[in-house]
């Protein structure tokens, strides 16, 4: 019924981190021309909002296609309450008995999911880097 407003959530609050990151990397690395320094080095390394990145993309591809696949059955429609479950007390338990079950255990799996693939992604690195490193 409602089981992708949690991930939803969650894709809107990592956005945001996604967002104060790439800011705040953009303002790390921006060049200091003003003293005549010059660019710095780029250095091979995958940034928190690449990472970021990802979980907003797992996150925001699962919401839009379970919330086409909810419209598609008639559980959330285009008019106000828009959840068909909010219209009887009865379903809007249930509703948030699901919220609370299947849309909490999707956030977490999504998220420890993202967690592999970070972890894999930082082992490849280290691996190309040091095998960089021996060849020179």
């Amino acid at each position: 019924m409602a089981c992708f407003v949690v991930p939803a959530v969650e894709a809107v609050a990592v956005t945001a981190a996604y967002l104060a990151a790439k800011k705040h990397e953009q303002k790390i690395s921006a060049p200091k021309l003003a003293n005549g320094n010059d660019a710095p080095k780029a250095e091979a390394n995958i940034t928190w909002s690449k990472r970021l990145s990802w979980l907003m993309g797992l996150l925001w591809g699962g919401v839009l296609l379970l919330a086409f696949e909810h419209f598609w059955h008639g559980e959330v429609v285009p008019f106000p309450p828009f959840l068909t479950a909010m219209a009887d007390p009865e379903d809007t338990a249930e509703m948030l008995h699901e919220m609370a079950t299947v849309g909490v255990s999707m956030a977490i799996s999504v998220t420890a999911f993202w967690g592999i693939i970070c972890a894999a992604a930082q082992a490849k690195l280290a691996s190309v880097k040091k095998a960089l490193s021996q060849e020179v």
